[in-house]
């Protein structure tokens, strides 16, 4: 099994080197490797390896992804920011070999034909996003089978576990505030409506990364002796010649502060994710130079879009008390009820379930519009009005206290996480100098728009998953502590009830002091998705674009980038997807600028 915390001394020097093992890098190192097993190919991934580990390969597990300690994730922090009440927000990423797709929530989610429609990028047609969703996967869900694949790599279904008395009693009370059940909102289309979830989970319960489903097959059915992986090594920079070309790669071991240099005789593909590659970039002397010259880092390509972009979607979680059992929820796995150990021993059903139960794409009403200002009113004139085919807001249910487990009392609870789906705001993420460990210079740039329409989207998100939480029947009350701090006198305190709830619920009554509490509430909870995208992103170079419709970036030739900081628009969707078709996209791409094809 060609895979290595330290590179053997004869690997000096590759065709293909590919700096970042995410999760378009697993399909990228795979999809080239079949085309060619005599073409040489080393993967270098800053984390851990991923193979068998239960806390990968178990669905129930990733909670344990979320610990500020986890050994598969990093935490990138931000500026301070006015906006978030002077906190520096945090955003999580992958440090794994399979990238998020190990150690995310395993939504299955698609994004928006208007999406694609709006990247306006050769080979990027809606129609071929369409195709490349197919390719990678086997699809178990209902809805129409010519908008899904069926013999993919990638496993989608509900999985062998779920929590149906949570999911009935959300669908039912979602349908009574307006927004009913659809067939399958993974169609590019459908949205305004909520479904049950689809996970990248087997039906017999395993997660589907694409190390799993992709790359460790390769690295051990002996028929491709020149697939190599090295983890636990963090790429520093990409090399150049004189005539601008990649031609290779500087790393470091993560437990050492060697240098370490491996050549690249065809290509070197950067798959570092939104928030490494544009710093790979960067060190490497490509990107803006005034940005490059502050961080004494010597000039080889000017690409000013390098980091100039940064792209996210902005999300609040909300628990509520509930009248579910102790396998209804993933709260045992938290709160020490359940004995882990003896649940992998007995490979136990309830380890195939990620929590996640149903999956929601919404839009405002007209009198929702109306009562949000002219500032929103203008804003939903330009991007949705004559748009239908996008959502405003993403609504996930989740089975489990979505809230830090210390401050409430241990028992069963469910959350409701919402998120802005298309924030008015663009951060960045740059270096400050040439060194790995040097301090970032990162905005998220959340709530930063000056007309304050993304706050709006967010009070009226916290309103809506609200009101469907008060008229679930498994609902038992409100957890004040995660929730703003309404006067006890106002209309939208805080209940706390004993029994469920009324038969006839009527919506809250919010006033202006009340929403001036939710704004206050949403600038000290508000926190990332972990769905960024857009850093490098696939436009031209006077439009800031780093890389152009065939993943090559601008100035220099041999470099390629396959990751999700090419998104050149938001999208309306987890970004698990479609970083996967990305690399399937990328793999295509590079086999024939190979040969391979």
């Amino acid at each position: 099994m060609p895979l290595y915390t330290q590179l053997p001394s004869e690997l000096k020097t590759v065709d293909v080197v590919i700096a970042g093992g995410g999760t378009a890098g697993c399909i990228v190192a795979s999809r080239l490797s079949d085309a060619d097993p005599t073409l040489s190919i080393l993967v270098i991934e800053q984390g851990l390896d991923s193979n068998g580990d239960p806390t990968v390969t178990f669905p129930a597990m990733c909670v344990a992804h979320m610990a500020p300690d986890s050994p598969r994730m990093q935490l990138v922090k931000g500026n301070k920011s006015a906006a978030l009440g002077n906190r520096e927000p945090i955003v999580p990423t992958a440090k794994s070999l399979g990238g998020g797709s190990s150690v995310n929530m395993m939504m299955y989610s698609r994004i928006q034909e208007s999406d694609a429609e709006s990247w306006r990028a050769s080979g990027w047609s809606p129609d071929e996003i369409l195709r490349l969703m197919k390719k990678l996967e086997t699809y178990h869900g209902s809805g129409q089978k010519q908008q899904h694949g069926f013999d993919g790599p990638i496993q989608v279904s509900s999985g062998p576990y779920s929590s149906p008395r949570l999911a009935d009693a959300f669908v039912a009370a979602s349908a009574q505030v307006g927004w009913e059940e659809l067939q399958d909102l993974g169609d590019l289309d459908t949205n305004n409506g909520i479904q049950r979830a689809l996970r990248y989970v087997s039906p017999d319960g395993k997660r589907q990364d694409t190390a799993h489903c992709y790359l460790h097959p390769r690295l051990q059915d002996g028929n491709h002796p020149n697939l190599h992986v090295l983890v636990q090594s963090r790429v520093v920079k990409v090399l150049f010649d004189k005539t601008k070309r990649a031609t290779g790669v500087i790393y470091t071991p993560t437990q050492s502060a060697e240098l370490c240099t491996v050549k690249a005789t065809k290509m070197v593909i950067v798959s570092s994710g939104a928030c490494g590659t544009p710093l790979v970039l960067e060190r490497s002397g490509v990107g803006d130079p005034i940005i490059l010259g502050r961080a004494g880092i010597e000039l080889i390509a000017r690409v000013p879009g390098v980091g100039a972009t940064y792209d996210d979607h902005h999300a609040s979680s909300s628990p509520y008390r509930s009248s579910l059992d102790i396998r209804e929820t993933l709260d045992g796995f938290v709160n020490g009820k359940f004995d882990i150990p003896v649940l992998i021993g007995s490979n136990d059903e309830i380890l195939g379930w990620n929590g996640l139960e149903v999956t929601g794409k919404l839009r405002p009403n007209a009198s929702d519009i109306a009562s949000l200002g002219p500032d929103f009113e203008a804003e939903w004139s330009q991007t949705f009005a004559n748009n239908p085919n996008k959502p405003m807001v993403g609504l996930t249910l989740v089975a489990g206290n979505a809230g830090d487990p210390s401050k409430t009392p241990i028992g069963q609870y469910f959350s409701h996480s919402v998120f802005n789906l298309y924030p008015s705001s663009t951060g960045h993420i740059h270096v400050t100098g040439p060194n790995p460990d040097d301090p970032l210079d990162f905005d998220p740039a959340i709530f930063a728009d000056k007309a304050g329409v993304d706050m709006k989207k967010c009070i009226w998100a916290y309103k809506a998953q609200r009101e469907i939480a008060r008229r679930m029947s498994v609902y038992r009350g409100e957890l004040a502590v995660f929730h703003p701090a309404f006067a006890t006198d106002s209309k939208a305190a805080c209940v706390e009830l004993e029994g469920p709830p009324a038969a006839n619920v009527k919506n809250i009554e919010y006033s202006a002091e009340d929403d001036a509490v939710i704004q206050e509430w949403l600038r000290s909870n508000i926190a990332t998705t972990w769905h960024s995208v857009g850093t490098c992103k696939m436009l031209p170079l006077h439009e800031n674009g780093v890389v152009d419709a065939s993943l090559s970036v601008h100035n220099v030739t041999g470099l390629k980038i396959a990751d999700v900081s090419i998104i050149p628009c938001n999208v309306g969707a987890h970004t698990n997807n479609i970083a996967m078709v990305i690399g399937e996209k990328a793999a295509e791409i590079f086999i024939e600028e190979l040969g391979l094809s």
